[in-house]
């Protein structure tokens, strides 16, 4: 394992299947986040693809890619972490995103990239019970936060499973990929329905309606509100549909 913790993709098929998705769905621009090796990098260089950018955190890793990708492909090689990057330095083009994220910033990651106005699809990597969390329905065991912000966003589909196997060193988790294409965002204030969302969440075993009270809302709105949804005042976080927490959130 090197000095950021990065599980290194080294299975072909793997590889193949995150580009064609990529290549399927891709925008006027390509960005790869966390390259490391290069594996997806030089794979998308080989079905054509050129002066794309990719963003490594790794000092080491932007040297050994410098090194061995091929001067001709004009690749962009920028040193940052990806959470610090300005995604204003970007051309405004409507952008694909490809990447193996890394494990611990994956959901952060995800949330800045759905968050910007010019992202148009994604492909990336999570651990296998992000994966869940992202494409858990209502009433599901993984539906919370992650599931709902993602889904208000974006059209998630299943590409592939990924075993420990398929990289070097072994993560101790499974893996899976996930696509993203771009939805037309509800209109509700963002920071508002997060807050929303989050609050509901924090106290699964409490009803939404203590959940929303002890974050601080209005009992009288919260009452209101819940009533208003024709839900019952004993309704649980997990049984609001996403479109219900945009809905919630305006009457709050």
């Amino acid at each position: 394992m090197q000095k950021y913790g990065q599980h290194f993709l080294t299975d072909n098929h793997v590889v193949t299947q995150i580009v064609d998705a990529a290549l399927l769905l891709r925008a006027e621009q390509v960005v790869e986040i966390g390259p490391g090796k290069g594996a997806l990098t030089s794979a998308l260089i080989a079905r054509g693809e050129e002066k794309f950018t990719v963003v490594e955190i790794d000092p080491d890793m932007v040297s050994y890619l410098s090194s061995h990708l091929p001067k001709e492909a004009g690749i962009k090689i920028v040193q940052e972490n990806f959470l610090k990057f300005n995604l204003a330095d970007l051309p405004t083009l409507p952008t694909t995103f490809i990447s193996n994220l890394p494990y611990i910033d994956a959901a952060e990651i995800l949330d800045k990239v759905l968050s910007w106005a010019y992202f148009q699809t994604a492909v990336f990597m999570f651990q296998k019970e992000h994966t869940q969390k992202i494409r858990a329905k209502v009433g599901d065991e993984f539906y919370g936060p992650l599931s709902i912000l993602s889904q208000l966003r974006a059209r998630v589909s299943f590409i592939c499973k990924v075993g420990r196997g398929c990289f070097t060193p072994p993560p101790k988790v499974e893996s899976a990929v996930l696509a993203f294409e771009k939805i037309t965002p509800p209109g509700v204030d963002w920071a508002k329905l997060r807050r929303v969302v989050v609050s509901s969440f924090l106290h699964r075993r409490k009803t939404l309606f203590n959940a929303l009270a002890l974050a601080g809302y209005d009992k009288e709105k919260i009452s209101s509100a819940v009533t208003l949804l024709n839900l019952p005042l004993t309704v649980r976080a997990e049984q609001l549909t996403p479109t219900e927490y945009v809905r919630l959130t305006h009457l709050l």
